[in-house]
């Protein structure tokens, strides 16, 4: 006679447990950090290792001020320290580099009841607040130690180039792909960007259509206003926007659960950040539309939240 086993939720188990996602984001995002040193230079390695043992170490603080079992080894501080600074200049002061780590993991993470409490992504509240408290070293983008077209490359970064009217100083779309032009340290490679995406849909670590939708919704607005495949294509290419969609907008906590959600959060990003572009006075705008939509994020979920058999769509 077979027994019947009664035990709590959840049921379905799987092997994708916290650590292992986590070291997935990790590794796809290796090629990204790689490129950013190669195309930054040392500098670039001081930023990111800087950050990521910030982070780490803010966690582990904490949780000893508390009183609170150690989650370090679940590798979540070491992603959002990785994220964060690759999402900074390579030539960005290290004690700035400290407070923003400090900041994302502490206040927007810990305090909220750690992970899988927080309200918004850790490392884009990270790269906003160091932004708007020092927009004078943290704005804009270092400039490449490698190009094909030294003559192209200034102080500026593609975005403010386009955003002041002189298209003519713009890298070529091979040096945007590449990364040979000013930005971010983990903005500028989209080609080192795809390979973490191609290993992370794989893993089935993220779904392709957030990162898709995100980048398709900027070039579809921007080819209508612009009227220009090129230009179009400059805007995709420039900024953060491809990182920010693969990397950012696919956050497990932050993001709706449902694939119809993930979709309409994803348009939700790129509409603003098409709108902050075109018509605000920042040059930029993803990290600022995944924190807007990181807020709608748990009203998606309630609109698309699937209805139980027999049951009623919650009001």
């Amino acid at each position: 006679m077979n027994k019947l086993i009664v035990s709590s939720s959840p049921h379905i188990r799987t092997k994708n447990e916290t650590p292992r996602v986590m070291l997935d984001v990790i590794i796809a995002l290796l090629p990204t950090a790689a490129a950013g040193a190669y195309i930054f230079g040392i500098r670039a390695l001081l930023v990111i290792a800087t950050c990521v043992l910030s982070a780490v170490i803010g966690e582990f603080v904490f949780n000893l001020i508390v009183k609170k079992e150690q989650t370090i080894f679940d590798l979540s501080a070491v992603v959002t320290g990785l994220i964060l600074a690759l999402n900074l200049r390579a030539d960005a002061p290290i004690w700035q580099c400290v407070i923003g780590s400090v900041f994302a993991i502490i206040v927007v993470k810990c305090l909220f009841g750690g992970l899988g409490c927080n309200f918004a992504n850790p490392a884009i509240a990270g790269r906003i607040f160091l932004l708007i408290c020092f927009t004078s070293t943290l704005g804009g983008g270092a400039r490449p130690l490698v190009s094909s077209a030294p003559e192209l490359v200034s102080g500026a970064t593609p975005l403010e180039i386009m955003k002041g009217g002189d298209v003519a100083g713009l890298p070529s779309l091979l040096d945007m792909f590449l990364g040979f032009r000013g930005g971010a340290i983990g903005e500028c490679c989209i080609a080192a960007i795809l390979i973490g995406f191609i290993y992370l849909v794989v893993r089935k670590v993220i779904h392709f259509e957030t990162p898709l939708i995100f980048v398709a919704t900027v070039f579809a607005l921007s080819l209508i206003v612009d009227n220009s495949f090129t230009m179009a294509l400059y805007q995709v290419l420039a900024g953060g926007l491809v990182f920010g969609a693969v990397f950012m907008a696919t956050d497990y906590v932050t993001t709706p659960i449902t694939r119809t959600g993930k979709m309409i959060f994803a348009f939700g990003c790129g509409l603003i950040t098409f709108l902050i572009r075109y018509f605000g006075n920042y040059p930029e705008g993803v990290s600022f539309s995944i924190l807007l939509m990181n807020i709608l994020s748990p009203y998606i979920e309630k609109w698309t939240a699937p209805k139980a058999l027999g049951g009623k769509k919650a009001k």
